[in-house]
């Protein structure tokens, strides 16, 4: 190999290096802002969230159960409505808030 050639190649090493470090710096920096927007959420956001994720499951169970109520009031027969529309509001609410969790992780990533 040529000294040409060798320093050509020491140059690329370089480069790469000089582009990794940039890397490096520019993800500990992107880390480091949303830590930074995590910590300044505070306590009153994650109350919020909390009631958030459970109003989200609240509702539509109850709608579901007096749902339920009506119809086996209305309707009498074999089927329990109530019991089976209360399990398919929790269903329901539970993909619901597991949406809204999803959807806010995914904003706290971006």
């Amino acid at each position: 190999m040529s000294p040409q050639d060798e320093r050509r190649a020491d140059e690329r090493d370089r480069r790469a290096h000089k582009r990794g470090m940039a890397e490096d710096v520019d993800r500990k920096a992107r880390r480091k802002l949303r830590a930074r927007r995590e910590r300044d959420r505070g306590v009153w956001f994650g109350l919020g969230m909390f009631g958030l994720v459970g109003w989200s499951v609240a509702v539509p169970t109850v709608a579901g159960t007096a749902l339920g109520l009506w119809l086996d009031a209305t309707f009498p027969g074999q089927v329990s409505w109530t019991l089976t529309l209360l399990l398919a509001g929790v269903a329901l609410g539970c993909l619901n808030a597991w949406f809204w969790v999803k959807r806010e992780s995914r904003h706290d990533n971006h």
